[in-house]
């Protein structure tokens, strides 16, 4: 896989231009995502990823907040994908059973 390397020292840009952390295969995108859902610290993103250092989250978090707009913008298009691919999916048997029962 070719990478273009960047101002940050842990970050690098896949063959789609996709910041990724460095080494790894993990995007910089899917780590800010669980920081949005969990409200995770970067101590706690590294006790949850500990093959990664403080240094290379710390490097995709400002990386991050310094391509926010673009970044965001991405993460958007990810969860309009996401809520397309779900409406195409029919809804099980089981989900439509404890709908009709007023479970869920």
């Amino acid at each position: 896989m070719a990478t273009i390397t960047t101002a940050y020292e842990h970050i690098v840009l896949d063959e789609n231009g996709v910041p990724i952390i460095a080494g790894t295969n993990m995007k910089v995108i899917e780590l800010v995502l669980e920081k949005m859902a969990y409200g995770w610290s970067p101590e706690e993103l590294h006790l949850q990823h500990p093959y990664l250092t403080l240094g290379q989250i710390y490097s995709a978090l400002a990386y991050y907040w310094d391509h926010r707009e673009e970044l965001d913008q991405d993460i958007e298009r990810r969860l309009k994908r996401v809520d397309r691919i779900q409406k195409s999916i029919p809804t099980s048997p089981l989900i439509d059973r404890l709908r009709t029962e007023g479970l869920i």
